[in-house]
């Protein structure tokens, strides 16, 4: 029986096809449009995932979507009824979409896909929900979910018990812990929806010097929720996330996108962290004790900060925590695929997920074509020659892209779609922040660990595979400056060689090189671009930037040796900057 779960239509649009309660395929639409989080119908992926499984939507059992447009249409109306005539200007933009668009996804999906039958819905958080405990390897959990907002819930609580998950409590709209964080994503200058991350990477180059003026904006109660001032915000109304008395009450306007970071920002940004770890551990602290589970599970954009799931696994009794690796609107997808498996089916639950590689892969042949239509000078190499020469290089100093396998599904880069560098460099982290991917030099770089090295090296004795777990560098291991953050922290990737054979060779081929068990992963594409996708997008990317060398399935290249790269001038302006 194969399901196909989709998400649309807000951002990061994504397909994700299930077989007999196994994922065969997951992709978000970004990847093929080369538009970061684009939101459009994911045709693109929907015909990936179906043509990876082999079969045509005509042999589709079931077709999810990931939440309920009408519940949503009807918190929006009802918020510009609240607010007119203030919201009067958003509301006639906002309309003609939903009435053209949104409100019609059966007939979207039919047209899309040539689907003949019902259209199933789960809610928003629901699906969330779902992505996570169904996911996870424990028969009965604690579930939370936050992110900005779904249909009319920001935040819910419940426990998840075999196929099936019960929620408990919510926050509704307009109180939201994911909307303040993207109020002052907007406050300093960066991109909603998009560049919260920076926020938290800016965070720990500055003192927590405004968390009590953060705190004046949100009543938090004992039981962890909370009701936030709404008169210094403008999202339930307006185009822009805050106005002039939330500017006021900070005293100083808004940062004007791509101008200097000040100190003052940076205040912000750690002000704004503290706040929002403050929230999570409430909430968490009260459902250990309403729930009773031992485990936690977690989804929701919020999901997504990791400093705030380290302090979660370490602050509270929880004793386990599963995160949801894509854990934004694209885990919708797969959340809602499952909520039809095993809730409405009321099918078994198979093996709990491990490793996100969900996406497309491709072998030599495919490979070897591209090369030789780009006019590429290239070797190839076995598997032993393959990891034997990239650990040399990256030894030397050299900035390597790494293609191999599976595409990750999720927001983070894991080993298959990668760059990487050599953790022990201090001039690393500038030279491919600056050089390869034409980014802020503040952000910082994960490392990626083999799994039985992580307690060594790191503050943190449970596996982060999926890099969603802050902690501190052992302070007698700070020789690896180029994944260090600036207040001793790392985010860090565990690699198990059950979940990526190949990039568990590399890194300990290194360590054996240089009896150090860690080395630089960051996302394979530059600033704006989402992370590469296909053999094309991995050599375009590679030949733009400084980087030196390219790792593609068993192909390697040297800048040095390719031919001069013909592109347009402005290349980088087919991106938006986040």
């Amino acid at each position: 029986m194969y399901i196909l779960g989709i998400s649309c239509y807000y951002h990061d649009a994504a397909a994700c096809l299930l077989h007999n309660g196994r994922i065969v395929a997951a992709a978000s639409e970004e990847r093929f449009t080369r538009k970061k989080a684009d939101p459009s119908f994911p045709r693109n992926a929907a015909n990936f995932v179906l043509e990876e499984a082999g079969i045509t939507a005509e042999e589709i059992s079931a077709v999810g979507f990931y939440d309920k447009p009408f519940l949503k249409f009807e918190r929006i109306l009802t918020t510009y009824l609240d607010t007119f005539p203030r919201g009067f200007v958003s509301f006639c933009k906002a309309m003609p979409i939903w009435l053209k668009q949104k409100l019609w996804i059966p007939q979207e999906i039919r047209r899309e896909l040539g689907w003949k039958k019902d259209v199933l819905f789960a809610e928003h958080h629901m699906s969330h929900a779902c992505s996570s405990f169904l996911c996870s390897p424990f028969d009965e959990a604690a579930v939370l979910t936050v992110d900005g907002v779904g249909e009319w819930a920001t935040a819910t609580y419940g426990v998840g018990r075999g196929g099936e998950v019960e929620i408990l409590k919510q926050i509704q709209f307009p109180h939201s812990l994911g909307l303040l964080y993207s109020a002052f994503t907007y406050y300093l200058g960066f991109k909603v929806n998009s560049a919260e991350y920076k926020v938290m990477g800016l965070a720990p180059y500055g003192e927590p010097k405004y968390a009590d003026k953060i705190r004046s904006l949100i009543d938090v109660r004992d039981d962890g929720s909370f009701a936030l001032d709404m008169s210094f915000f403008e999202y339930d109304w307006n185009l822009r996330m805050t106005g002039r008395h939330f500017e006021e009450h900070f005293g100083s306007p808004r940062r004007r996108p791509e101008s200097e970071l000040e100190q003052f920002h940076k205040d912000i940004a750690a002000s704004l962290q503290v706040v929002t770890e403050e929230v999570m551990l409430k909430i968490c602290m009260h459902m250990y004790e309403a729930t009773g589970r031992k485990n936690l599970c977690l989804a929701g954009g919020v999901a997504l900060n990791c400093v705030a799931n380290g302090r979660i696994l370490r602050e509270t009794p929880f004793e386990e925590i599963y995160i949801q690796p894509a854990a934004g609107d694209a885990g919708g997808a797969i959340g809602v695929a499952y909520y039809i498996w095993n809730t409405l089916l009321k099918k078994e639950r198979v093996a709990p997920v491990r490793a996100p590689y969900f996406g497309p892969q491709y072998g030599d042949e495919a490979i070897q074509m591209m090369l030789d239509a780009k006019g590429a000078v290239y070797r190839k190499l076995d598997r032993d020659e393959l990891i034997e020469t990239t650990a040399g290089w990256i030894e030397g100093g050299k900035v390597v892209g790494w293609f191999q396998g599976r595409m990750e599904f999720g927001p983070r880069a894991l080993g298959n779609r990668s760059i990487l560098g050599d953790a022990r460099d201090p001039k690393m982290q500038s030279t491919i922040n600056l050089a390869i991917k034409f980014r802020e030099s503040f952000r910082p770089f994960a490392p990626s660990v083999l799994e039985e090295r992580c307690s060594e090296w790191f503050e943190l004795e449970t596996p982060s595979p999926h890099m969603l777990l802050v902690a501190q560098v052992r302070e007698d291991r700070r020789t690896i400056p180029a994944v260090t953050h600036v207040d001793g922290s790392a985010r860090i990737q565990t690699v198990a060689r059950r979940d990526n054979e190949l990039y568990y060779d590399l890194i300990a081929e290194f360590e054996r090189r240089t009896g150090c068990p860690v080395i630089i992963n960051t996302s394979f594409n530059v600033r704006g671009e989402p992370i590469v996708c296909t053999p094309d997008d991995a050599y375009r990317c590679f030949m733009r930037t400084h980087m030196e060398r390219l790792c593609v399935g068993s192909f390697v290249l040297e800048k040095e040796s390719q031919p001069e790269f013909e592109d347009g001038a402005n290349w980088r302006e087919e991106f938006e900057l986040d």
